[in-house]
């Protein structure tokens, strides 16, 4: 280049660009070379960028493989976390999910239908169904052997027939299961009331709740009142039929996924949601002003307090923690101190035994039940001791029951039995301790049944012994009563 001249443009690729023009002559539209510097100027700048595109494109060649491997590598993280997110079910755990409030009046929406299979047809019927039936044609009776085949021309013989098409007629009995498979107006019959009202309630769970507080009312150490015995009675009844109806109302689209509640009345649409939450105020708040006022308040609060703690307690907490079980306990442990506080009107350590006594039965009893029934809580969705810690469940299950000897041993030394109890309970409390070990060792479904229906026997068998051991009344305590 000359130095006493002016600056030369200088490029990457000095072949592609001809020497001898100048900044100059690029930049000059009137000057001769503009048009040629133009060209070349082009293609240079072309020329540079493609050299920068396949710097590029080589660079993303070669980081391709590790940028495909980290992607791999994210995704894998991604799948073996487990998400611990916090659903709706957590938040809403009481919403009815199947009704809904739209303008001012209560819907109930329909589950959807059960697909039928249909019945099984004969292949050769198929055409038989579609289309109608095809006269048969009768041969002439003219005899076949005498007629020359080959010298007459070929007929075609058609008849008529006067058989009416073949129609599918629908039977009473398969109308009357397509009807009850629709949905329809729901309608409640009044004949059917005591039965649906007696499986809200759940008549036998109640009963059993009475039973613990009459024999709660008999052991107290005061002389017998039948009027007082039949107002503790029933006032207990009303409140346990509250209690167990609020539980179903609230449980409905759960209790519709377990073989073992889908029958209920709320499940099966046989009354409506208000009707239920109705008929458990009307047993409520008679069952607990009854309480209240005929007998004394501390009975009355703690029939409040039952269905507080079975309602709003021991019903969520189902679906969240196994803790719900020692909450059902105590709620099953409130019956016979209620019995007690209706005779004395006060809370003694005789109440708190026999309380003790309910609260430590339940586990076995409960236990063993759950253990059988652990596929139909889990697709319901309730966090029970069987279905998540059932090596748990086994001891709790034993552990209460050995529980039981030493409540019998701790009922004289109170002064709510003579000690003769102890001894004539003992082979009933050995027997379902030898059950509930028999279930921790094994832990299937036979030794869970057996313990099952050995508490079913153990409670009653318990409660007779009480009642033919207790204690008599002195005279100066059943002259001061």
């Amino acid at each position: 280049m000359d130095k006493s001249g002016p600056r030369r443009f200088i490029s990457v690729k000095p072949k592609t660009w001809r020497p001898g023009l100048t900044w100059r002559d690029i930049i000059s539209s009137t000057h001769p070379n503009h048009q040629r510097a133009c060209e070349q100027f082009n293609r240079l700048i072309w020329t540079n960028i493609g050299l920068f595109g396949q710097r590029i494109k080589q660079k993303l060649v070669e980081c391709g493989p590790r940028c495909n491997q980290t992607a791999c590598g994210v995704v894998l993280i991604r799948k073996r976390a487990t998400p611990k997110w916090i659903t709706y079910q957590h938040l809403n755990f009481l919403k009815r999910q199947y009704v809904s409030k739209n303008l001012g009046e209560l819907h109930q929406r329909a589950a959807p239908k059960q697909v039928t299979a249909l019945p099984d047809v004969d292949e050769n019927n198929i055409d038989e169904r579609r289309v109608q039936r095809i006269p048969t044609i009768k041969p002439e009776d003219e005899d076949v052997s005498t007629v020359d085949v080959a010298s007459e021309p070929p007929r075609i013989t058609t008849t008529t027939s006067d058989e009416t098409p073949h129609v599918q007629v629908e039977t009473d009995q398969a109308k009357d299961a397509r009807m009850d498979r629709q949905w329809k107006l729901l309608k409640v019959d009044t004949a059917d009331l005591p039965d649906i009202y007696g499986r809200l309630a759940k008549i036998k769970l109640t009963a059993l709740v009475v039973a613990t507080a009459a024999a709660g009312f008999a052991m107290a150490p005061v002389p017998f009142d039948p009027a007082i015995f039949f107002a503790a009675c029933l006032g207990t009844g009303l409140a346990s039929s509250a209690a167990n109806s609020i539980n179903q109302y609230f449980e409905v689209p759960f209790d519709s996924n377990m073989n073992r509640t889908k029958n209920r009345p709320l499940v099966r649409g046989q009354i409506s949601p208000l009707h239920a939450v109705t008929f458990a105020l009307a047993c409520g708040v008679p069952g607990v002003a009854l309480l209240t006022c005929a007998i004394n308040p501390l009975t009355g609060f703690l029939g409040a307090l039952n269905i507080a703690l079975y309602t709003c307690c021991y019903t969520p907490l189902k679906r969240l923690t196994i803790a719900n079980t020692w909450v059902g306990a105590v709620v099953g442990a409130i019956p016979p101190v209620m019995g007690w506080t209706a005779a004395t009107g006060c809370l003694d350590p005789g109440a708190l035994v026999w309380g003790g006594f309910l609260y430590s039965w339940q586990f076995p009893h409960f236990n063993a039940l759950s253990w059988n029934l652990r596929e139909d809580y889990s697709r319901g969705g309730y966090r029970m001791m069987s279905v998540t810690h059932p090596a748990m469940c086994r001891r709790v299950a034993l552990r209460h029951s050995v529980a039981l000897l030493g409540l019998a041993a701790a009922a004289p030394a109170l002064g709510v039995t003579t000690w003769t109890f102890p001894l004539v309970s003992l082979p009933v409390n050995a027997y379902i301790t030898l059950m509930a070990f028999r279930f921790y060792r094994r832990g299937d479904r036979a030794s869970a049944r057996e313990l099952f229906f050995c508490s079913l026997l153990h409670l009653p068998l318990l409660l007779l012994l009480a009642l033919t051991c207790k204690k008599p009344l002195d005279d100066g305590e059943a002259s001061a009563s």
